[in-house]
């Protein structure tokens, strides 16, 4: 008897509808599953057997075949238990119900109860976007799951709850409200800005960073504070949209690292890799390609701290995705490309020895040592970043001090003010910040008074800007301009987007 039951299958963040066949025939006893499973899913051989009998029902003494269609599209992970454990109770005549319009996602125990299963989200949303409107969902994940509006989620505890349903024994189990309401609100857990002591130019560049989403690279001597405006930097960027929150939640579903509970994230990603990641773990990759750090940090802050340790090699995989906000890893079996729209912040010293340009502590490198190690980054990784800014040690008279700065929360409404400005500039497009330019906006928006123009032609010729710094010059000093509610872009902005260009060698 054949019974047919439909689920998803993902790979990377999108997927397919998988339609489960399930046949039960006579012959020597064997339990096969094919259609490109993953060893994940073969070994759910064993776990299906034994959830079908701890939940009442009789495994067929039979020859059993579960075929996953299309067959040349991989499966991976667990959530296939549910389907094919529902499909064999089918098969063997014990349940009689129609799932015709029904997908089923869940992870199985040996005792028929429904686990935490990754995924869910990017998978339900895929269900919806296919036409189906009911979905069986493990219980513990139902919250994250009810994201998706227009779907009717079934949260299920059990395979034995799963067929009493299905039979007309109980009723369709309450799902939780959705989580997701309008005015999404970021809950920021960085050091506040009035905390740290002096750095009122570094402040100032973080400001213009987070105002128009740009990359930032720190330099400055151990203990000058590098690591905390980083952190900082976090409090006083804008609260996460709706869809940007739904973004960031369908990729940590995905990666398993969504926090037990947690239904829809909240807060901006804020990564912090060590310099000794691999470059699989920094762009993403395996054998199944996982999302990696960088797309973690999606809508987020990639902290990259110590950056010239990270080596030549790992900082040139960067270079396309500073770019093009997405990355794409390619395998034999075909590619996946993973979102990648996040702010890279990196910090380093300036020499190997971290004092060259101290005004205390003498430098002990040698030039060709410090050249050598600010060579580390390359021309290509320099013209991707839009601010240079040097941290300063701060001396005893400020640290001691009681005077504080300006709070994070009074530096994030200019930065929402102008965040604004941007959103009303590109509704109706992709766009989303100053940083997402391409050369048609910037074109049509970086507009420039007399005399910055002739700055910034006198730029070109002194500093031997490329095309591309160009071209971030101009969004720099637009966000710069959008900070001060100014239509036009004027000489003061231009020299502040300039005096921000690289000066690392000695």
């Amino acid at each position: 008897m054949l019974a047919k039951v439909l689920t998803c299958a993902l790979l990377g963040l999108e997927g397919t509808i998988v339609e489960v066949e399930v046949d039960t025939a006579p012959g020597l006893p064997n339990f096969t599953v094919v259609g490109l499973p993953d060893t994940a899913i073969q070994e759910a051989r064993e776990r299906v057997r034994y959830a079908v009998r701890n939940s009442g029902f009789f495994f067929p003494n039979k020859r059993v075949v579960a075929s996953l269609a299309p067959a040349d599209f991989k499966k991976t992970g667990p959530a296939y238990d549910l389907p094919i454990a529902l499909g064999i109770v089918m098969s063997s005549g014990q349940l009689s119900a129609d799932v015709s319009d029904l997908i089923l996602l869940g992870e199985l125990s040996l005792e028929g109860k429904l686990r935490h299963t990754t995924g869910i989200l990017p998978m339900v949303a895929l269900a919806y976007q296919k036409g189906f409107k009911r979905v069986v969902v493990p219980a513990e994940d139902a919250l994250e799951a009810c994201l998706v509006d227009g779907v009717e989620i079934i949260p299920i505890e059990s395979l034995a709850q799963l067929a009493a349903f299905l039979s007309g024994e109980i009723e369709a189990p309450a799902c939780p409200a959705r989580p997701l309401e309008e005015g999404t609100v970021q809950t920021a857990k960085g050091v506040d800005m009035t905390f740290i002591k002096g750095q009122e130019h570094v402040k100032r560049a973080l400001e213009v960073a987070a105002a128009g989403a740009h990359n930032v690279v720190m330099s400055g001597p151990p203990g000058s504070g590098k690591t905390m405006l980083a952190r900082a930097l976090t409090t006083i960027l804008p609260p996460l949209t709706n869809e940007e929150a739904l973004e960031v939640t369908k990729i940590l579903s995905v990666a398993g690292c969504l926090r037990p509970g947690t239904a829809l994230v909240k807060e901006r990603p804020f990564r912090t890799p060590h310099y000794t990641t691999s470059a699989a773990g920094l762009v993403g990759g395996g054998h199944w390609p996982r999302p990696g750090e960088i797309t973690l940090s999606h809508r987020g802050v990639l902290f990259l701290d110590e950056l010239p340790e990270f080596g030549h090699n790992m900082l040139e995989v960067l270079r396309a995705p500073l770019e093009d906000r997405v990355v794409t890893i390619s395998r034999s079996q075909g590619s996946v490309t993973f979102p990648a729209n996040f702010m890279m912040v990196g910090a380093m010293n300036p020499c190997p020895c971290g004092y060259y340009g101290d005004s205390l502590k003498e430098c002990r490198c040698q030039p060709s040592a410090i050249t050598r190690y600010q060579a580390r980054l390359s021309g290509p990784f320099i013209d991707r970043v839009d601010i240079f800014i040097d941290v300063p040690r701060v001396d005893f008279d400020k640290l001691s001090g009681g005077h504080n700065g300006e709070a994070s929360a009074v530096i994030a409404g200019r930065v929402m003010a102008a965040r604004q400005v941007q959103t009303g500039r590109f509704r109706g497009t992709r766009l989303n910040a100053n940083n997402d330019m391409t050369a048609p906006e910037i074109k049509k928006y970086c507009v420039l008074d007399p005399a910055a123009e002739s700055l910034l032609r006198t730029a070109m010729r002194q500093l031997s800007l490329s095309a591309r710094a160009f071209h971030r010059t101009l969004r720099l000093s637009r966000t710069i301009a959008d900070l001060e509610s100014s239509e036009i872009i004027k000489a003061h902005h231009m020299a502040e987007a300039l005096q921000y260009r690289p000066r690392l060698s000695p």
